[in-house]
């Protein structure tokens, strides 16, 4: 993590009193440290290039652009960084679009500050959170009878639930007792299976498509 083990974040929005808002609150908490704002798309790039933040928290309407088209610029300029898209709207078209373009996250900004903090926390160690209302959107845009047609091994499966379940790589590792490069293969191959390119959008399609089940026990 950033100095002292805080979480660097960088906040991306183009509404001045919205970021006020978000900044107060992420300087309230000790393990989060505010690296910086941006206003637009660019300000983003160069801010975090300069910066190296863990977490951005990036609106998908930053004027005349898409928050997508920013969120994989930045994954195509830092390929580590941990992306939480925020939107006044569960919009699923861009719900999939933001997911698909790299964020790990996707969330409503009517989301409380506890559980903000608790998805930077999450997005921090690589793991998925989406809001219901994004999840919902999803599951309108994507829905239909799939488990037949997603040809998974079994240790595949075995992955992708706990994938869905919100486990690292690692933490899938120790729990299937294989190393941490076969993880990162299985899920390699599953987001291909899935026709998706990131995590989040697989484990948002798993969800939507009815491949797994939040309340399904890990075998």
């Amino acid at each position: 993590m950033t100095t002292a083990q805080k979480i660097g974040v960088v906040l991306v929005d183009d509404h001045e009193v919205t970021r006020i808002g978000l900044s107060y609150m992420l300087k309230s908490f000790d393990d989060i440290t505010l690296l910086g704002e941006a206003e637009t798309g660019e300000e983003a790039l160069r801010l975090c290039a300069a910066t190296t933040p863990e977490v951005v928290l990036m609106d998908m309407l930053l004027g005349e652009q898409q928050g997508p088209e920013v969120i994989a610029a930045l994954r195509r300029q830092q390929p580590g960084i941990k992306v939480i898209a925020l939107s006044s709207f569960d919009d699923r078209a861009l719900v999939e679009r933001a997911l698909q373009a790299g964020a790990i996250s996707y969330m409503l900004k009517n989301i409380s500050a506890f559980d903000l903090i608790q998805t930077i926390r999450r997005a921090s160690q690589g793991k998925t959170t989406l809001a219901p209302e994004a999840a919902q959107a999803l599951v309108e845009q994507l829905q239909q009878p799939a488990r037949a047609q997603v040809e998974l091994t079994r240790r595949e499966w075995a992955v992708l639930r706990r994938m869905a379940h919100g486990q690292s790589n690692g933490e899938i590792a120790e729990q299937l007792h294989i190393s941490a490069a076969t993880v990162k293969g299985h899920v390699g191959t599953i987001l291909e299976k899935l026709g998706v390119t990131t995590r989040a959008a697989a484990i948002a399609r798993a969800w939507t498509r009815g491949l797994v089940r939040r309340d399904e026990p890990l075998a």
